[in-house]
């Protein structure tokens, strides 16, 4: 038997081990995914993480043990390459590294290269990233577009259940990179942990690194701005909750291959971020969710927790407090489609009611959902008397396999006609024209980038 050190030691050992040997990524019917490197220097990335005013973050992830930086410099300008701290990408943090490109002004748009132990690594696709404009007291706001997307599968057969592959179409990251986005939103289930992940770290990160991977994923990361929430898949098991015994792995996991730029508590992933005069509440619908089979209510008469009560009152507090035209909650489940099936917000009935009638009390303006998990996308909207009508725009799956809604579901007087798709897409949302007229613009896409469907919300309806 190993003492406590020696264990470490050989964990250590293990993962380092396993850390030296470049990972392939398998792909329905694609020798080209499976064999197609990324680099002989990096085994995913560039990827861009959240944009400011003054810094942005960049995440890259190695083969194997390296010195990495960020060399960059302002388009169109001579003025000197600048370059980032170095960091170490090491065994302990399954070699990924957070670069953070620290010397910018704001409203500026940058090329970047990657150093790896002091090589120039050239990508066969653009590099660059921008700073968010200094508009404030000084003109109407930006516009902008960001794209959405949720449930995101890469097949990798071994480890997958047998039958039909369940991953497929990932050309849709080329279509969704088309579109330019200034940023991405992935909405959960941005990885599908396995059985053969769900118990052990090293599970966990090669699931992670496995779908970071991904050939066609590469050119969308390396010059968009990518911002995240987990679901069920990427945070544990399908349908997992508050008592998933590897959360705080998973939890490591997130944090080690994505850039969020905060975190609000100590446990879970939520957090928030600001682009122009939109807001973004990220939520975490896992940490503190109670089981699904919990009556709602109990034996005490308290709701049956699914944000948990810390999480609301933080949700109602930054809502009070923001000054943006926009405010996108940003979540799983599904929140105002009151059907109580699958995961649904309706199945935790108690604290539902609690926060639409907290959001109502408190009379903010611009509060709207967007939501994945469904495979299907869809708008539901709840039309509430005295004030204005809460949506919640369901987008959904971007590789995983598609799924219909019940006829129960589609009955609701919730549903917004003509917005349901039930096959892989996404969705871009643009914000354009002046501060007192500001309009939200919703399209969704099927695969290959064809416009499937239009929606358009005025700022001032939802006041």
């Amino acid at each position: 038997m190993l003492n406590a050190s020696s264990w470490l030691l050989f964990s250590l050992f293990s993962v380092q081990t396993l850390c030296a040997q470049p990972l392939r990524v398998s792909a329905k019917r694609s020798d080209r995914t499976t064999t197609k490197q990324v680099g002989s220097l990096i085994q995913s990335g560039p990827m861009l993480g959240y944009a400011d005013m003054r810094e942005v973050m960049l995440w890259v992830q190695t083969r194997q043990p390296a010195r990495v930086q960020i060399r960059y410099a302002e388009r169109g300008t001579k003025t000197p390459a600048k370059v980032t701290a170095e960091v170490g990408t090491t065994a302990a943090t399954f070699l990924t590294a957070h670069l953070v490109a620290d010397d910018l002004e704001p409203g500026k748009q940058y090329d970047y290269t990657v150093l790896v132990n002091g090589k120039e690594i050239k990508r066969p696709y653009p590099t660059t990233f921008k700073t968010q404009p200094l508009w404030q007291f000084r003109s109407d706001p930006p516009n902008f577009t960001f794209a959405v997307g949720s449930c995101t599968y890469v097949n990798e057969p071994p480890y997958d259940r047998p039958g039909t592959p369940y991953g497929d179409k990932y050309g849709i990251f080329t279509s969704i990179s088309a579109r330019k986005p200034d940023f991405m939103l992935w909405t959960g289930d941005n990885t599908y942990t396995r059985e053969v992940d769900w118990n052990s770290r090293t599970g966990v990160m090669k699931r992670y690194t496995h779908t970071r991977s991904l050939p066609e994923m590469q050119p969308l990361l390396a010059s968009t701005h990518n911002y995240a929430i987990w679901d069920d898949h990427d945070y544990g098991p399908d349908d997992s909750d508050r008592s998933f015994w590897m959360k705080p792995v998973t939890l490591e996991a997130f944090k080690l291959f994505w850039a969020n730029p905060n975190f609000a508590f100590d446990e879970g992933c939520a957090g928030t971020f600001t682009w122009g005069d939109c807001q973004f509440f990220m939520l975490d619908d896992r940490t503190f969710r109670a089981p699904n089979a919990q009556p709602d209510g109990g034996v005490t008469g308290a709701a049956k927790p699914y944000f948990g009560n810390r999480q609301l009152e933080w949700l109602i507090d930054a809502l009070r407090f923001s000054k943006a035209t926009f405010k996108f909650v940003v979540t799983g489940g599904q929140i105002i489609n009151p059907a109580a099936i699958h995961e649904n917000y309706a199945n935790y009935s108690a604290e539902r009611t609690q926060l639409l009638t907290r959001l109502a009390e408190a009379q903010v303006p611009g509060v709207l959902f967007i939501t994945g998990d469904r495979h299907h996308s869809i708008i539901h909207k709840l039309a509430r008397p005295g004030t204005y009508p809460l949506y919640d725009i369901t987008i959904s799956p971007l590789t995983s396999g598609p799924a219909k809604p019940t006829a129960s579901e589609l009955a609701q007087p919730t549903v917004v006609a003509g917005t349901l798709l039930t096959e892989r897409n996404f969705a871009t949302m643009e914000l354009s024209g002046p501060i007192s007229a500001r309009l939200l613009t919703i399209r969704a896409y099927d695969v290959s980038g064809k416009e499937m469907w239009v929606r358009t919300i005025k700022a001032d309806d939802l006041r």
